[in-house]
């Protein structure tokens, strides 16, 4: 199993930045794809980025490409979400997950674990 804990969240204003980490236990961290998702408040969850497990393929959500960026450190068992360009629709509850999979997705059904979440809010 894979427990994950994220951190940096936080109220930003618009235009601002934030790096989001996601902590995961265990040693087996290398052999899962690692994604970003979201969910504002009355909106369904929705994907935001994913990356290999060698951290060499990423995929991102329309919505954010060119302004967030997924990055991961396998020596650390951590992944990171640079978020750049921040506007008031990137509020919400963003939570990392692991998926036993060969290769990046942004479909949530294929990650089995997921973190508590951590909160964004961006003021205008």
């Amino acid at each position: 199993q894979v427990q994950l804990v994220e951190s940096g969240g936080g109220l930003v204003q618009a235009g601002g930045s934030l790096r989001l980490s996601c902590a995961a236990s265990g040693r087996t961290f290398n052999l899962y794809v690692m994604g970003w998702f979201r969910q504002a408040p009355g909106k369904q969850r929705e994907s935001v980025a994913a990356i290999s497990r060698s951290g060499s393929n990423t995929a991102y959500a329309d919505s954010v490409k060119g302004r967030f960026t997924i990055s991961r450190d396998n020596a650390k068992n951590t992944v990171y979400l640079q978020m750049n360009s921040l506007n008031t629709e990137d509020t919400a509850a963003y939570y990392c997950a692991a998926a036993y999979t060969s290769s990046s997705t942004l479909v949530a059904s294929a990650y089995a674990y997921w973190g508590q979440g951590t909160q964004v809010t961006v003021s205008s």
